[in-house]
């Protein structure tokens, strides 16, 4: 049984040592609970679903394989001739036995190879020559076909992980981190090709000289046959007895690998938090503790390997000695030649070679199978908001931009706790909807799901009347224009940063809505200006100007919907009072969900949400909520009176000492 790897978190102030102890601990529990209900230690898939389902990926590919074994097959066939050119070479040339009828036929009477043996040795020689290249350049086609074929599978399957994983639900997408999801394209996908070569092209080469083999050794002693039929079985025994076992293996190994890049990337993006708390020596220390833990596992997965190899490494050498005894004896005794005992030892070799990479092969490619096996997994997970059959394309130009909610609550995933509870109100067309609330109170959520990003758990979110659920997502989503808290660049140039929205954008376009967002005066005074590499999350520009450099990218989108999540929190004083005139510019006529704690930025809303633990609790403009008896004047309050303080203790008991 497959025992789940012990989180990186877990190993936090443990050695590689005690944590390795607890991972054997609880494979063997796992074990232990199989056997007492009955049940074979679990695996995800078997190997030969895994194999038909690897099949499939090859479909494309086909064309490309059946050359590649064709050549395998011709050229395997013609590695079984030099065998042969020795038999003929000790019989008919140093012993000199007379030359048989069915050999001589083969050779121009006037060479008289009876009387000059020197030129039948010299045929033989350049027989095996030729047979050599002939078979080296079919080697070199065909495995340059399987290689090409490797790389392609990689690029495809990298691809379609990709674009799947992407597409995947947002919570499950948090779930995967960066570094899990770099570990999976990287080496769980780009593993599976290696699979051309450990499941299709080298087993296939040994079966071809496994059956080769024994069709020759049969035509030369079927005794001799009989006893070489006695390896198969040890080819079973070693499957049944390690591979089973292997597999999981490989799969926690790569499990770890993966927790240990996601934990790399993690430390590294935080490296600012990392230094102010002077963790260094402590994150390079869990770090090396999860490489110390991957270390015993690969070696615990080696012993379990090399058990394989021993096995052969002993069985060989004894069956040769077996069968050279026996094959000896057959010489002497006149029923073989010195020239048949040797061509069937080297058949044996021949053979033992296939059988040794059947046996092999099947430990190598566990490997392999244990990363298709997490990438089917990654695959057969639902993508985010499947769309059904019927779901309707939208064109900007239709849309009139009325969102309304209709009792909407939603909780998160694996949770029964609501986070929006009975939301209930109608953004009109071109209306600014402000949300105000603490830290909390369902916000962001509610962006979110004006976003799609998800779906009520219960009611429903209309577009112009009809329910989100029934428009194309892609469509949809181009209606937005998103400028969140946490702002994210990425590492290229300016210009590319902001034409993310649009990549057909011209420059002056680009320019124009860096000056919406008062943006173009700091770029151009950058050295490159619009082609200013600004560094992974954009690491080299300063708070404001992230933000600012997001808001042109939501300005260049042109959307019928802004949602603005804090988009002013990051602006100095004077760059926010500048963009304020900028945005009401943006935002007339299009649909805006705007989050802002300063509540100074949303007096001009057309209506203001106010939301207390999940659920609405009023609603109004401005003048009206103010005028009520309402939480949000109560917040108004806050934020506009100076705060009360205490005078110190220690001057508050002089002005007693002195009454």
């Amino acid at each position: 049984m497959s025992a789940s790897v012990p989180p990186a978190s877990a190993s936090i102030g443990r050695g590689s040592r005690a944590r390795f102890r607890a991972y054997l601990a609880k494979r063997q529990r796992g074990k232990a609970a199989d056997s007492k209900a009955g049940k074979p230690a679990k695996r995800q898939r078997s190997a030969w679903t895994l194999f038909v389902a690897f099949l499939r990926e090859l479909r494309p590919y086909r064309p490309a394989v059946t050359v590649a074994l064709g050549t395998l097959t011709i050229g395997t066939l013609l590695s079984l001739v030099p065998p042969v050119a020795t038999k003929i070479a000790i019989d008919y040339v140093f012993v000199d036995s007379p030359i048989p009828a069915s050999l001589g036929r083969w050779i121009p009477a006037s060479w008289n190879i009876d009387e000059h043996r020197s030129r039948l040795l010299a045929i033989v020689g350049v027989g095996v020559v030729v047979i050599s290249i002939m078979r080296a350049l079919l080697s070199i086609a065909g495995r340059w076909q399987a290689t090409k074929t490797t790389k392609r599978l990689q690029t495809e399957l990298r691809r379609k992980v990709f674009a799947h994983a992407v597409r995947l639900p947002l919570h499950r997408v948090h779930e995967l981190r960066a570094g899990g999801v770099a570990s999976i394209l990287r080496e769980d996908a780009g593993g599976i090709g290696d699979l051309v070569f450990s499941m299709i092209y080298n087993p296939f080469r040994a079966t071809i000289q496994l059956i080769g083999s024994l069709a020759i050794l049969a035509w030369t002693d079927w005794r001799l046959l009989l006893g070489a039929l006695l390896l198969l079985p040890m080819v079973w025994l070693t499957h049944r007895t390690w591979i089973g076992r292997i597999r999981p293996l490989y799969r926690d190994q790569r499990q770890t690998r993966t927790d240990i890049d996601a934990h790399a990337a993690e430390s590294f993006g935080g490296m600012r938090v990392v230094r102010g708390f002077a963790r260094e020596a402590s994150e390079t220390g869990r770090f090396s503790r999860s490489q110390h833990f991957l270390a015993r596992q690969e070696i615990l997965t080696w012993w379990w390997s090399r058990g394989i190899e021993l096995a052969w490494e002993l069985f060989v050498p004894l069956a040769s000695a077996a069968l050279l005894w026996y094959g000896g004896m057959q010489v002497l005794n006149g029923r073989l030649t010195p020239g048949d005992l040797v061509m069937f030892l080297a058949y044996l070799l021949l053979l033992l070679g296939p059988l040794e990479v059947l046996a092999t092969s099947a430990t190598q490619f566990q490997t392999n199978l244990a990363a298709f096996d997490r990438v089917l997994d990654l695959l057969g997970e639902t993508r985010e908001l499947p769309a059904g059959a019927t779901a309707l394309v939208i064109q900007p130009s239709d849309v009139r931009g009325q969102v309304a909610f209709e009792r909407v609550t939603y909780h998160y995933p694996k949770s029964e706790r609501s986070v929006l509870s009975d939301v209930s109100f109608v953004a009109r067309p071109g209306q600014m909807i402000a949300l105000v609330g603490r830290s909390g109170a369902g916000k962001t959520t509610l962006c979110n799901l004006v976003a799609r990003f998800d779906d009520p758990t219960s009611g429903r979110i209309t577009l112009d009347g009809r329910d989100l659920r029934d428009i194309d997502l892609g469509s949809y989503r181009r209606l937005l224009g998103i400028v969140e808290q946490d702002v994210f660049l990425f590492d290229g140039s300016i210009a590319e940063n902001i034409s993310y929205a649009r990549r057909d954008a011209t420059r002056d376009e680009i320019r124009a809505a860096a000056r919406v967002a008062n943006a173009d005066e700091f770029i151009v005074a950058l050295e490159r200006g619009y082609e200013t590499v600004i560094g992974e999350r954009g690491v080299r520009l300063s708070g404001g100007q992230r933000q600012r450099l997001a808001i042109a990218r939501a300005v260049l989108a042109d959307p019928r919907i802004l949602i603005l999540d804090e988009a002013t929190s990051n602006l100095d004083t004077e760059s926010e009072r500048a963009i304020q005139s900028a945005m009401a510019t943006l935002m007339r006529g299009r649909t805006s969900f705007v989050i802002a704690h300063r509540l100074s930025t949303i007096r001009d809303a057309d209506l203001i949400l106010v939301l207390e633990g999940g659920s609405l609790l009023e609603m109004g403009t401005h003048d009206e909520l103010v005028a009520s008896d309402s939480r949000y004047r109560d917040m108004i309050v806050l934020q506009t009176e100076p705060p009360k303080t205490e005078p110190p203790v220690g001057a508050a008991r002089s002005a007693h000492d002195e009454d």
